[in-house]
């Protein structure tokens, strides 16, 4: 993918888990690139939903797997996440080095993004938007 591609990614955050099968076809049908997955712990947000073992099970499928970690040390559980995703996406603010998560992440094979919460200045990307550094490639 180009760094200047577009991917539509709908989250299956927003689905109805009852139904977890018919919802991936119909994002897929409605012309999904990805499936977006938003892994949250409880720490860094204040909602839990999956963690690696359901972004695991994505291994299997057709399509491509959009990892959001909105988790508190992404680096820690990044070798679990890395085996089932396409892209990661991690927080500037997330605790450890976040130049060498994003570096690990690249070295897994997978595409990776940063990602910022709203109040977070966006100056404190600016050390990874560079073209040597840059992780949207």
């Amino acid at each position: 993918m180009s760094a200047h591609s577009s991917v539509i990614a709908p989250s299956i955050l927003a689905c109805d888990f009852g139904r977890l099968h018919e919802e991936v076809r119909r994002a897929e049908a409605a012309g999904g690139d990805w499936l977006h997955l938003d892994v949250m712990d409880g720490h860094f947000v204040d909602n839990i939903s999956f963690g690696p073992a359901f972004v695991e099970a994505w291994r299997g499928c057709d399509g491509a797997a959009d990892v959001h970690l909105m988790i508190d040390r992404p680096d820690h559980f990044l070798p679990r996440f890395c085996k089932a995703a396409t892209n990661i996406t991690v927080h500037v603010e997330a605790s450890g080095e976040v130049g060498a998560t994003l570096a690990e992440i690249r070295a897994a094979g997978c595409t990776c993004g940063l990602t910022l919460r709203p109040a977070t200045l966006s100056r404190w990307v600016e050390p990874f938007s560079s073209k040597s550094t840059c992780c949207w490639s």
